[in-house]
């Protein structure tokens, strides 16, 4: 890479990420200035420098997080359309799936994990299931919305061709929904990751959640806020992959 691009890559990631760059820059002129412990406020260079040189730490619970949230998302999306599907099909069927919904959402997500654990476990399984609830509702809720939310005239149209139920659904109801249930999965990436950093956190064994409580408690501050400065990339990264999806989706399906 030249001099030139290289310097025109920098201005582009100044002017995008001033706000980041600003922050960070504050954080490291407080803590020279009032020159704190490491042990309170490690700088932003040690931060970064126990990042990038020793990533062999970061890496397995990086991947742990990352999966989790991956394989949680997948199957809360999935069941949250899944059970909208039978919603949309069947009434009687909405009525007993919405109020369970409806008080998963409600609960916080620190309140569910004793609850959860004590079934399946103080394990990753528990980290996996909480990862489930929390892409659940968004995907049943966006996803039945959008059943619902057909283009004006479709549904005389398909009932004047005769169409039956299942066909409706599969030609109208469903292609329908589509964009819906990709806006369900850009606002749940982000919110996976963070369901399995808590979990993580209060019973984990490994991943990033795991990796903040431990180090904290070993005073290694300097890779306890690099796990959560890891996590915090991850996180958008999930968000950014996300809203990626969307855009391609919505082109097709426009």
């Amino acid at each position: 890479m030249s001099l030139s691009a290289a310097g025109s890559a920098l201005r582009t990631l100044g002017a995008r990420y001033w706000g980041v760059l600003g922050l960070v820059a504050v954080w490291q002129i407080y803590v020279s200035a009032a020159d704190l412990n490491s042990i309170v406020v490690p700088s932003p260079r040690a931060v970064f420098a126990d990042v990038l040189l020793h990533p062999v730490a970061y890496l397995p619970h990086v991947w742990s997080t990352a999966w989790v949230a991956l394989i949680g998302l997948v199957f809360g999306v999935t069941a949250g359309a899944f059970f909208a599907i039978m919603a949309w099909l069947s009434p009687l069927l909405a009525g007993v799936v919405n109020p369970p919904a409806m008080v998963f959402r409600s609960v916080p997500v620190v309140a569910m994990i004793p609850v959860i654990a004590r079934l399946f476990g103080y394990d990753i399984r528990t980290v996996l299931a909480i990862t489930v609830i929390i892409s659940f509702f968004p995907a049943f809720v966006f996803t039945l919305s959008g059943l619902r939310d057909l283009p004006s005239g479709s549904d005389d149209l398909f009932k004047a061709f005769g169409a039956g139920r299942l066909g409706y659904l599969r030609r109208l109801a469903l292609p329908a929904a589509v964009p819906n249930l990709l806006v369900a999965i850009r606002l749940s990436a982000a919110n996976c990751v963070l369901a399995a950093l808590v979990a993580e956190f209060l019973m984990g064994t490994e991943g990033l959640g795991y990796l903040f409580v431990r180090t904290r408690s070993e005073l290694d501050m300097a890779r306890s806020w690099g796990a959560a400065l890891v996590a915090t990339v991850l996180s958008v990264s999930a968000f950014v992959l996300a809203a990626r999806l969307e855009e391609w989706g919505r082109e097709r399906w426009r």
